[in-house]
C-alpha cells in the first residue's frame, strides 16, 4: 500500500504533463516535443522565484511555505502560459497547413532552443527543494503511512485536473476547443476563431506545465534536460490512455506511475541477495524503462488507440 500511494503521487505529476501533449496533440495532430522541455525550464524557473526570490527554505514556517507556493503557482502558469502560446504563434501557426513532417521537425528544434535556454541560464547543475514540505506522516494506519510532503501534491493536482475537465467539457472556449478538435474548417464556419482556440489551448498546455515543473521540483532534483525523459514518459502515458482523450492521459500516468513504483519499489527475487530473477541483471530500477514500454508495446499491439481511445478510420 504504501508502494501504492508512490505511484499514485508521481502518477499525477506525469498526468499533468501528459494533459498537456494530448490537450494540443487533439486540436493539431501535433506532437509537441518542446513540451518536456517547457516543463523542466518551468521548474528551474520556479526554484529561482521560491528559494532565490522569496529566501524561503526548511526552516521557513509551513504557512509561509505553502503561501510560497501558492504565489510561485500564481507568477509561473500565467507565464508560461503566455510563453507557450507565444511558441504556437512564431513556430507552428505558419505550419498548420504544411506536410505533417515540417511541424514535426520544428517541435524538435523548438525543444532544442528550449533545452539549451536552461542550459545557459542554469548550467548543468542540478536544483532541488525537496526539503521544503515535510515528511512527517499525514495518514497512519498500521503500517501504510502517507507523508505531508506527497499529500500536499496531491491536493495541489486534483484540482487542477478538475478545473481542466470543468473547462474542457462546460464553458463555451472549452466547447470551442472540442469542436476545433473534431472540423477546424467547419468550427471557422460556424463563428469559432480558431486562432484564438488553439492559442487558449497552448497556453493551457504550457500553464500545466508548470504546475507540473513545481510539483517534480518538491519532490526530485532536476536540471535543464529533464524534461527529455520524463516528457517521454508522459507522452507514453498520453499514448497509453488514447492520445487526445484527457481522460486517457490521466489514467496512462497512473498506470506508469504505479507500474514504476512497484517495479522499484518491491525486491524481486531471492530475499537474501536481492536480485530480480537473475544476479547479474541488475536492480529492478535498471529495468524500469524497459518494463514501461514493454507493456506499452504490449497493449498497442492489440489495441493501437490506447486504452480509452476510440478506434477511427485512420487508426486502422
Amino acid at each position: 500500500m504504501n508502494v501504492f500511494v508512490i505511484g499514485l503521487t508521481n502518477g499525477a505529476v506525469y498526468g499533468l504533463v501528459a494533459l498537456g501533449y494530448t490537450l494540443v496533440y487533439g486540436i493539431l495532430q501535433l506532437i509537441n516535443f518542446a513540451h518536456g522541455d517547457m516543463f523542466a525550464i518551468s521548474g528551474l524557473v520556479a526554484f529561482t522565484i521560491l528559494v532565490n526570490t522569496f529566501g524561503i527554505d526548511a526552516g521557513t514556517s509551513m504557512a509561509v511555505i505553502i503561501g510560497g507556493l501558492l504565489l510561485t503557482l500564481l507568477i509561473t502558469m500565467p507565464a508560461f502560459a503566455l510563453i507557450n502560446a507565444g511558441i504556437e504563434l512564431v513556430a507552428y501557426r505558419r505550419l498548420r497547413n504544411a506536410p505533417r513532417l515540417a511541424p514535426l521537425i520544428t517541435a524538435v528544434g523548438v525543444s532544442f532552443i528550449v533545452q539549451n535556454v536552461g542550459l545557459a541560464v542554469y548550467n548543468v547543475e542540478f536544483y532541488g527543494a525537496t526539503d521544503l514540505l515535510p515528511r512527517s506522516n499525514a495518514i497512519e494506519i498500521g503500517s501504510f503511512a502517507y507523508q505531508w510532503n506527497k499529500l500536499i501534491v496531491l491536493l495541489i493536482v486534483v484540482p487542477l485536473l478538475v478545473a481542466l475537465t470543468w473547462f474542457v467539457r462546460s464553458t463555451k472556449q472549452g466547447k470551442a476547443m472540442r469542436a476545433t478538435s473534431q472540423d477546424k474548417d467547419a468550427s471557422a464556419m460556424m463563428g469559432i476563431n480558431v486562432n484564438r482556440t488553439i492559442s487558449i489551448t497552448f497556453a493551457l498546455a504550457g500553464a500545466l506545465a508548470a504546475a507540473a515543473g513545481l510539483l517534480f521540483l518538491l519532490q526530485f532534483n532536476m536540471r535543464y534536460d529533464t524534461g527529455f525523459q520524463l516528457g517521454l514518459i508522459a507522452f507514453t502515458s498520453a499514448v497509453l490512455g488514447g492520445i487526445g482523450n484527457l481522460s486517457g492521459a490521466v489514467l496512462g500516468a497512473t498506470i506508469i506511475g504505479l507500474i514504476e513504483a512497484f517495479n522499484e519499489g518491491l525486491r524481486w527475487g531471492h530475499p537474501l541477495d536481492g536480485a530480480w530473477f537473475f544476479p547479474d541483471v541488475g536492480a529492478p530500477s535498471d529495468w524500469t524503462r524497459a518494463v514501461i514500454f514493454a507493456i506499452l508495446i504490449g497493449i498497442l499491439v492489440f489495441r493501437p488507440e490506447g486504452l480509452l481511445g476510440e478506434r477511427t478510420a485512420e487508426g486502422t
